[in-house]
């Protein structure tokens, strides 16, 4: 079963091979989580929750548990990446996207595990969370949109990238509020997309000191190009054969 849409501002397609009873029902479930999503923690909705929190609407009592767990996260990578990592940027609302992305995609993996899938891929705007496998995962070449850099083997688990090919200069270094330079591309593998999402975006604004930083973190495993378009990877980086 293959299914592909439109959610949260990127196309996101899940794929079931087996396992599941009843797979189309699994990912109504999956479509459903993630539109509910949307709707809940997305800052460009006014009625979201994100957005009414950051204009003081919402008692930070009142906080509902998954955006807690969320908020909890960004502290947490704020303070590991000594404020590279910020989703309370000076003259920006609140915007923990780069972190709801990996969770929201990770529980919805969870759910189809949940519905008895024990192969399976979803994939969220290049970012892939998979069961099963071998999967080959392709990643874009930063400066070719028609090019894969690198070709990985994902048993289980999940692979991230941050870049600026899709929306530039979007990623913002906290500790000085200006675009980030010296990486193209940064990949991470990991056991969850929670941690992958998150750490790659997290260590691009890092800049290239991020590399070593990302490639610390337990369980994760790095593949980045910068901007003299030299290749670093960790050793244990699934590199296909």
């Amino acid at each position: 079963m293959l299914r592909v849409e439109h959610v949260m501002g990127f196309p996101v397609s899940v794929r079931i091979d087996e396992g599941a009873a009843e797979p189309e029902a699994a990912a109504d479930a999956v479509f459903a989580w993630l539109r509910q999503v949307d709707a809940r923690f997305s800052p460009f909705r006014p009625d979201s929750e994100v957005s009414r929190l950051d204009r003081g609407e919402v008692p930070a009592d009142e906080i509902s548990p998954d955006l807690l767990e969320i908020l909890t996260l960004c502290e947490d990578y704020r303070v590991a990446t000594r404020g590279a990592f910020d989703v309370r940027l000076p003259g920006r609302g609140l915007d923990p996207c780069a972190v709801v992305k990996g969770w929201s995609v990770q529980k919805a993996a969870d759910l189809l595990a949940a519905a008895g899938a024990t192969r399976f891929c979803v994939n969220a705007g290049g970012d892939v969370v998979a069961s099963g496998g071998p999967w080959r995962v392709g990643v874009r070449h930063p400066e070719h949109a028609d090019r894969l850099c690198t070709v990985l083997d994902l048993t289980e688990g999940a692979v991230a990238t941050s870049a600026r090919y899709e929306r530039g200069d979007h990623i913002l270094d906290g500790r000085t509020g200006r675009p980030v330079r010296g990486l193209l591309s940064l990949t991470v593998v990991a056991a969850s997309l929670t941690e992958a999402d998150a750490t790659a975006t997290a260590a691009f604004a890092m800049g290239t000191e991020g590399i070593e930083w990302a490639a610390s973190r337990e369980g994760c495993e790095v593949f980045a190009v910068d901007e003299g378009q030299r290749v670093l990877r960790t050793a244990g980086f699934p590199v296909a054969a």
